[in-house]
């Protein structure tokens, strides 16, 4: 498929996801048309772009260059774009990875943002890592004053833990306690508080059925 062909099919305003992920399935890996995608700045083709782009040819200039693009997004879809690349590029080789856990204290709050979503995502895939200790540590030191982006998926990534390792557990609802972070938020139907003591609570119920 050819961008003349795709565009025409992504230009909206309310594309459905279910829909890119199908045209990103037909095409399969096509780093070319990723960067023609990328290059219009619009928010489907980018998101079509993380889909088929080659993550063998990732590597932190590259990224740096994506985060800088995002910026230009909303917030709402910038989170989008960037959880996309985790899931579908940053995490399939291990040089991706250790990409991935070196933006720990990086300058730039979606990589940080990316790393702290990739930790709470290991651990809600069952894939416990012996570094819990030093991320309660600086969970404790550091998310209460992190940027709005970052706060939200360090404190998706300290409700995982708080579900998954009992030894932390009451380390991750104090730091909820303290911190007061969604507390009170209205959630849709269906869905699991942010506020970490309710979350934890919640979410081990659920896995003691």
């Amino acid at each position: 498929m050819k961008i003349d062909e795709i565009l025409p099919m992504i230009d909206g305003e309310s594309i459905k996801m279910g829909d890119i992920k199908k045209i990103a399935k037909k095409i399969k890996v096509n780093h070319e048309l990723a960067l023609e995608l990328w290059s219009t700045g619009k928010y489907y083709p980018r998101l079509l772009s993380v889909l088929i782009m080659d993550k063998n040819y990732l590597d932190q200039k590259y990224i740096d260059k994506i985060v800088e693009d995002m910026k230009s997004h909303e917030t709402d879809q910038s989170n989008q774009i960037s959880e996309w690349l985790l899931a579908n590029q940053l995490t399939k080789n291990k040089k991706n990875i250790k990409l991935l856990e070196s933006w720990q204290k990086s300058s730039e709050p979606i990589l940080q943002r990316l790393f702290w979503y990739y930790q709470g995502r290991l651990r809600w895939t069952g894939k416990i890592h012996e570094n819990t200790s030093e991320l309660m540590d600086y969970l404790e030191d550091n998310m209460e004053k992190a940027d709005p982006v970052v706060q939200w998926a360090m404190n998706l990534c300290a409700g995982w833990i708080g579900v998954f390792e009992e030894e932390y557990r009451s380390r991750c609802i104090d730091l909820g306690e303290k911190t007061g972070l969604y507390k009170g938020d209205m959630v849709s139907k269906g869905c699991t508080p942010s506020f970490l003591p309710e979350f934890i609570e919640i979410e081990v119920a659920k896995r003691k059925k």
